[in-house]
């Protein structure tokens, strides 16, 4: 063998690497074992708090010398094999930056009727499109006002130097499209910086090309709230006056006549209206301090407060009746109103109308504070009228602001301190200087964080926000503040929550499929093979140790789909090998000696592994290409899996069989047992002669199939494809779904809700409809809190967060997942893509390697008919009670079915080639048979060895991957009968066709 050394020397690096990558990993599971002997108290329970308080405390301190390398704890956790979130826990977020916001802020907040309405129009055509968010409003654009040109709304002081009058509406869409991708661009920063300070270990963010989105994935994440407002909010920051009730009580008074004289109020003076009290006191949140001054110098000056305050109060108190403001009023404060949490819905309906802006002076806004405030058993939040400058814009903004931090006030409580460059000091003493005795509030994202009095100018641009804040909360809003404000808001679109005791068992049940698959592959191979066998079980321990080496090498995460790809290369791989040792068993029944055998075994399979290699790895490309989340995971693995196997099933079992076989033709090696010698060989069945018969099958097994789709509408789409929120609820004791689904009716408002088993009786997934096109944080909490509220009604028990800690009669929400209308729509779509794509890719290959169209041809409707098989069998299966989700995993599970055909399929097809050059005269029914029968042996040993794997993976992998498990079942049955009776018999019956024309027309001639 040619380049022996040059194969050892690379098994030598790679193998070293890998052993040191993977050390890491080893390292970080000692720690944590280490840390939960610490935290497990007598009786046997972890205390987590303690636990974490323990890796805190090594986190920066060495935890692994590696020939005097030091890594700290830290360092270690960068670089072991990352674990996805099903296997660890943790949140998966996609975020959509709102092109809406981009445009308007581009047309200089245009209001514009015809463009307000396109906007309006492309928001509602967005949800079933797959065009982009600019082209979709350029469609509505020309619908609305076809004779209006976009450059009319787009010239404005901030794009004159890219827009003119005479701009095209060709240069204006090419302008907004430019804008578009760079505030993706400039958003997808600041998030990676926000998500970078955060604290979070081996978090990803990546950018999905051409979809405008960014996915977000934190594993070990235990406060999805938290999160949530660090990605969504904007980070808008205002430095504002506050209005005194003086200065608006006229416009008040008119609101009040204007409702009075539509009979929607009273004018009774009854000052009972005013709520639970008269006063309220004059509690200030915050205060804005010099850096360095000291406490006597703040500006949190109550006795000022209270002498103000009183006149204030004063005033209100004798206007109560002005405004049905003043009907929701809690109490009055000296600068604000203050009222119950649950009558803001109420004042927000009234301040919002049109009629009753246009009574308020244009620089006018009301904002409402934060948080609320706990006053006699009640949560009240303060609304504020503030004065915001020309246009809307408020005299200073956050893009001043160079320099944030948490820090604690005078009063030892958690505040933000906030440091600005020349601009904004400059701007920042003038706005102090105007407003000496007045408050000036500080506004992130439409709320008031602060609103203190100002005692003085401060002239060095340094200021705080203080008030009542946890630890957590000043520190993410130092973090928002430093990394910038992004250019848009962002929505979560598609979002999922492991928890970890879920992730936990993700884990031990994948690491059980893999063990189980390992242990029957090399049982069967060491038992029909001898020592070739044990040659392929060598190889395959190289296979798995490359595979979770390059994994961490590349510091790509393991996911529990992609240790289905790992199973699935456990199956998969000992292929090459099979078809390795069938031809050497053909030459050594052909007379040849031991070395001629082996050499013209590998020689002869080596066209057939690298056809069969190349399109199961185009299908892996394409599902990394097209598919997203677990689906890129699987590709990852697949991809890695087939170079891996390809790589030690060729070239590192060659380089032992030649050291096995040192000695000659003499060498004590065999490929196998007295049972299996002569196993499946001389088989002379005319497979041809029954392709009609099979043909009638296929057709009939398919026609039932679509039949009972369309009887029953569709197949079990999963929330990947329809959209809606999913939940996996795990209870203390059995539940039946069936009861529980109906007890959901009143709770969801007529949506759909489908509740089912999720891998045990107490353990539920809940799936509905219910405000699916509301993809907002409001929405999410709604759902999540009648779902609680429909369970604890059913069931009498009680919701606990902490699934460590179910108690008696209670349970928990395991898991959760949220796919928003429109990605579902992309998501379907792109799933349809990649299966068209797939099969394209694939015969224009087959084309180019065999170079005869019915080849490629044959392939493709073998594979169209193993995918209609397949989708016959999911809704077969479901009249029967067998019911399974189609979602993406399902279609990664699709494309592998895909891959595994094709393979069966070349191995064929390369045999057939062979056969064909041996005897070129033949008829194509004979050497198709011939060729059929000389592999059979190959295709029944691959075939069986890889179901027994996925039969396991069926078994064990979990509830997770039961439904690709199952379509994989399925599609190697119909994969290998599709080889041999589709594929093979469409060839004969197109080159039938093709020489019987040939023929007519020679006669003619």
């Amino acid at each position: 063998m040619r380049n022996k050394t040059g194969i050892v020397v690379l098994t030598v690096i790679i193998s070293l690497l890998c052993i040191y990558y993977l050390s890491f990993t080893l390292v970080s599971n000692n720690v944590q074992q280490n840390a939960t002997e610490y935290a497990t108290t007598s009786e046997g329970n972890i205390d987590f708090a303690k636990k974490q308080d323990y890796l805190d405390s090594v986190w920066k301190e060495p935890v692994y010398n590696l020939l005097g390398a030091k890594f700290t704890y830290q360092e270690v956790k960068e670089t072991e094999l990352n674990l996805g979130l099903d296997l660890r826990g943790g949140m998966h977020v996609v975020l959509e930056v709102s092109p809406v916001e981009i445009i308007k802020n581009l047309s200089g907040n245009s209001k514009d009727e015809d463009f307000l309405k396109a906007l309006e129009l492309a928001a509602q055509n967005r949800a079933n499109s797959q065009q982009g968010f600019v082209a979709l409003f350029y469609d509505a654009f020309q619908e609305v006002a076809p004779d209006k040109q976009l450059s009319n709304i787009f010239v404005n002081s901030a794009t004159r130097n890219r827009i003119s009058f005479s701009s095209t509406d060709e240069e204006v869409i090419a302008v907004i499209n430019e804008e578009v991708d760079n505030a993706i661009d400039r958003s997808f920063n600041i998030l990676r910086t926000r998500i970078d300070r955060f604290g979070t270990s081996q978090p990803n963010i990546q950018r999905l090309q051409n979809q405008g989105r960014i996915q977000i994935e934190l594993p070990g994440i235990d406060n999805p709230e938290r999160v949530r407002n660090l990605l969504q909010g904007v980070a808008k920051l205002e430095f504002v006056e506050v209005l005194e009730p003086g200065e608006y009580v006229n416009s008040l008074e008119e609101i009040n006549n204007l409702l009075v004289a539509e009979g929607e109020i009273s004018g009774s003076n009854d000052l009972e209206a005013l709520g639970e009290g008269d006063t309220a006191p004059d509690e200030e949140l915050s205060a804005l301090t010099e850096e360095g001054e000291t406490t006597e110098d703040t500006v949190a000056l109550e006795d000022q407060l209270t002498e103000e305050g009183g006149n204030a109060d004063s005033l209100l108190n004798q206007n109560a009746q002005i405004s049905p403001l003043f009907g929701l009023l809690q109490a009055p404060l000296s600068y604000g109103l203050l009222y119950s949490v649950d009558d803001t819905a109420k004042v927000n309906e009234i301040i919002q109308r049109d009629d009753v802006g246009n009574l308020l002076p244009s620089d006018l806004d009301f904002v409402w504070e934060v948080k609320p405030r706990a006053q006699g058993g009640e949560e009240l939040l303060e609304l504020y009228a503030i004065r915001r400058g020309r246009g809307g814009k408020a005299p200073l903004t956050g893009e001043v602001i160079v320099d944030a931090r948490q820090e604690y006030d005078e009063a030892s409580r958690p505040a933000v301190s906030m440091r600005m460059n020349s601009e904004g000091a400059r701007k920042w003493k003038r706005l102090t200087a105007n407003n000496i005795g007045r408050r000036v509030a500080i506004i992130l994202d439409n709320r008031v964080y602060s609103a203190p009095v100002v005692q003085g100018e401060i002239p060095n641009g340094n200021s705080s926000i203080s008030g009542n804040f946890t630890i957590n909360e000043a520190q993410d809003l130092a973090n928002i503040l430093e990394a910038g404000a992004l250019p848009a808001p962002t929505r979560i679109v598609e979002e999922a929550i492991v928890g970890p005791s879920l992730g936990k068992e993700a884990q031990q049940q994948g690491i059980t499929s893999i063990l189980a698959g390992l242990g029957v592959v090399v049982l069967f191979m060491l038992a029909y093979y001898a020592k070739g066998g044990l040659i392929a079980n060598i190889a395959l321990v190289f296979n798995i140790f490359f595979i979770l080496g390059i994994l961490a090498q590349l510091n790509a995460a393991l996911t529990l789909p992609g240790i289905a790809g790992i199973v699935l290369t456990i199956g998969m791989s000992i292929d090459a090998n099979v078809l390795i040792f069938e031809r050497i068993r053909e030459e050594l029944r052909a007379g040849s000696k031991l070395r001629a055998a082996i050499r013209a075994g590998y020689n002869k399979a080596y066209s057939s592994i690298i056809d069969a290699n190349a399109t199961t790895f185009i299908t892996a490309v394409i599902l990394y290409v097209m598919g997203q989340g677990p689906v890129r995971g699987f590709a990852v693995t697949l991809m890695i899996g087939i170079v891996c196997s390809f790589f030690s099933a060729v070239f590192i079992t060659r380089v032992i069989m030649e050291w096995m076989t040192r000695k000659g033709d003499e060498s004590k090696v065999s490929f196998s047992i007295p049972f299996s010698a002569n196993l499946l060989t001389n088989l002379n069945f005319d497979f041809m002669s029954k392709r009609k018969i099979a043909y009638i099958f296929s057709g009939a097994f398919i026609v039932l199939g679509m039949a009972v789709l369309l009887t029953q509408g569709s197949l079990n789409l999963g929330v990947d494809f329809k959209g809606g929120r999913s939940y996996v609820i795990t209870f203390d004791q059995p539940v039946v779904p069936s009861d529980l689904q109906t007890s959901f009716d009143n709770e969801f408002e007529n949506a759909s809700v489908e509740v089912k088993t999720y891998g045990a009786n107490n353990v539920l997934k809940v799936t509905t409809s219910y405000l699916v096109e509301d993809e907002s944080t409001e929405a999410d909490t709604k759902v999540r809190t009648q779902l609680i509220s429909g369970i604890e009604e059913f069931t009498g028990g009680t919701f606990q967060e902490n699934a460590a800690e179910l108690g008696e009669n209670a349970f928990t929400i395991s898991s959760s997942s949220k796919v928003g209308a429109t990605i579902a729509d992309d998501i379907k779509q792109s799933a349809q893509e990649s299966i068209v794509v797939a099969l394209i890719a694939i015969f224009l290959y087959i084309l180019v390697r065999f170079r005869r169209w019915q080849y490629g041809l044959g392939a493709v409707i073998a594979l169209f008919h193993d995918v209609l098989f397949v989708l016959s069998a999911y809704a077969i299966a479901g009249i029967l009670g067998i019911s399974y989700e189609v979602d993406q995993v399902f279609i990664a599970a699709m494309l592998t079915i895909v891959g595994y055909s094709i393979n069966d399929t070349v191995i064929v097809f390369d045999r057939i080639r062979e056969t064909l050059g041996l005897k070129p005269k033949a008829e194509m029914a004979e050497v198709i048979n011939e060729s059929v029968n000389n592999v059979m042996s190959r295709t029944l040993i691959t075939s069986l060895t890889t179901l027994v794997v996925v039969l396991i993976l069926l078994l064990f992998g979990g509830e997770v991957l039961r439904g690709f498990s199952f379509a994989l079942f399925i599609g190697i049955l119909v994969g290998t009968y599709s080889s041999v009776f589709i594929a093979s018999p469409v060839v004969v019956d197109l080159s039938s066709r093709r020489r019987k024309a040939v023929g007519e027309k020679k006669q003619k001639v």
